[in-house]
């Protein structure tokens, strides 16, 4: 039960953030997604990411800070593995699942649901 108590606490932190920099400032939405994928990659830079997912669980690696944690850790992986290359290619290797499932179900949502365009 203290796993699910974190994971809330947490993940819901992460979205208080955003509804803030949603509410109090002028920032678009593109422009919080690379906020937080970015101070995700950042923080795992630092290696303070690793102990919020921890402490979080799902609540730190499901948002978008947990993209770029994910983006920078197989980066860092692929580095101590292949060296440069491995910089490169281990970002984009490590959330291709992640991407493909992205992929997949946007165009499945597509198929079935007609957009709309605001006014």
């Amino acid at each position: 039960m203290k796993q699910y108590i974190f994971a809330f606490l947490i993940g819901g932190t992460i979205c208080v953030i955003g509804q803030i920099l949603m509410s109090k400032t002028r920032l678009t939405p593109a422009r919080i997604l690379v906020l937080f994928v970015t101070s995700g990659a950042v923080l795992t830079a630092l290696g303070l990411y690793d102990r919020i997912v921890e402490i979080g669980g799902a609540g730190a690696s499901v948002p978008l800070t947990g993209f770029g944690y994910s983006l920078a850790r197989g980066a860092i992986e692929g580095a101590a593995d292949e060296g440069l290359l491995g910089a490169l290619t281990g970002g984009v290797r490590s959330t291709a699942a992640g991407i493909t499932a992205a992929i997949v179900f946007g165009y499945c949502f597509a198929l079935v649901f007609k957009p709309k365009t605001k006014m």
